[in-house]
């Protein structure tokens, strides 16, 4: 399960990020999580329950926001959502495949809540 390591590298990082900042605790860690990225929500969320404890996290909610998978077709110039997680993109307006994926692949940490 590589959320767990993606889990304890997001924990670690909020830290660094919070003691610059000279907070005492993380109180919140929110995520941005795209559609194609390969990461189960629900497995991260239970990783992260592993990854907090001794941490300056060690309380803290982690808030995910789900980003869908966007892509660009080239042939009619539309903007659509991918309805699939493997990113397979076929234009609904023209049935051409497209191989411009313009969003969904991330997973960043977008900000934090500290004390």
């Amino acid at each position: 399960m590589h959320e767990f390591s993606l889990a304890v590298s997001m924990v670690e990082l909020a830290q660094a990020a919070a003691r610059r900042e000279g907070a005492e605790r993380i109180e919140a860690i929110h995520v941005e999580i795209g559609a194609l990225s390969g990461v189960v929500p629900e497995a991260l969320e239970f990783a992260f329950l592993g990854a907090r404890e001794g941490t300056m996290a060690a309380a803290a909610r982690l808030e995910i926001t789900y980003r869908q998978g966007v892509a660009f077709c080239d042939a009619c110039q539309t903007e659509f959502v991918i309805d699939n997680r493997f990113g397979i993109a076929v234009c609904p307006t023209c049935e051409v495949p497209s191989a411009e994926l313009r969003e969904g692949r991330e997973m960043h940490v977008s900000h934090l809540e500290v004390a």
